[in-house]
């Protein structure tokens, strides 16, 4: 369906930029008598299908909201284990994303992260850095409100001294100091699992983007509920506070 869509007359309404809440991997793993972790792994699973796809969209920019700073509320070992999924899909999976020109991107702080990851997440974006392709990026051990707050202190420090004029500050100049500078704001943003919320996920930078609220767990996304999500975007009119003439 993917090549059907990007074929259709409003194929330049295409997003550019997806992100994505994967929602749904505990209650996946409930349903079926399991331990949540199993969730976790079958949602890894999920993405790697998905990763594979997605060069069949002409999607520019992918952005996932795989960790939370929220989620460390969760039993310690749910979130150890989240972190040695983490270790895992850059060790086993950095030389795919790699060999098909990726450049890989963790987003979020970097507090409460285990030295070892850190080096990991370093060497990926190091390895990846100079790739054209896709730009994967990953917010783990992330919060909206963390990134704006960390943004207005930056900026504090900078006026501090002197690099900064405060009168002079603008859109531009704030954006420049969040974790996704260089990086332009989501077309289409979509959550899984059946919630209706966006949950402390890139809270400036989903001011004009389009929302779609799938029901399935996130374990069960595949490529025809990707499809549906930009078939439905595709079909919508974007007027950024605009007003767009009707022909009669």
């Amino acid at each position: 369906m993917s090549d059907s869509i990007l074929n259709e007359n409003n194929q330049n309404k295409k997003p550019s930029h997806v992100a994505i809440i994967m929602d749904g991997n505990g209650r996946w793993a409930k349903m079926r008598g399991l331990p949540r972790y199993e969730g976790h792994k079958q949602g890894l699973k999920t993405l790697r299908k998905l990763l594979r796809e997605v060069n069949n969209y002409e999607i520019d920019y992918l952005t996932l909201f795989s960790f939370s700073i929220d989620n460390w509320k969760r039993p310690k070992s749910e979130t150890a284990k989240l972190m040695d999924l983490l270790r895992k899909f850059i060790l086993n999976d950095l030389s795919e994303l790699h060999k098909n020109n990726v450049r890989v991107r963790i987003i979020g702080s970097r507090e409460n992260i285990p030295k070892s990851i850190i080096n990991l997440i370093d060497s990926a974006e190091a390895l990846t850095i100079n790739n054209k392709g896709l730009y994967l990026q990953i917010a783990f051990n992330y919060s909206g409100r963390d990134e704006i707050l960390n943004a207005v202190k930056n900026i504090g420090k900078s006026i501090s001294v002197g690099i900064i004029d405060p009168v002079k500050i603008n859109q531009e100049i704030f954006e420049s100091y969040l974790f996704t500078s260089g990086v332009p704001d989501p077309d289409l943003i979509i959550r899984s699992g059946s919630e209706k919320r966006i949950s402390n996920f890139l809270l400036w930078q989903l001011s004009y983007a389009e929302v779609y609220f799938e029901e399935c767990l996130w374990p069960d996304f595949d490529k025809g509920n990707l499809d549906n999500a930009i078939k439905d975007f595709m079909e919508r009119s974007r007027r950024y506070g605009n007003v767009i003439s009707e022909i009669n």
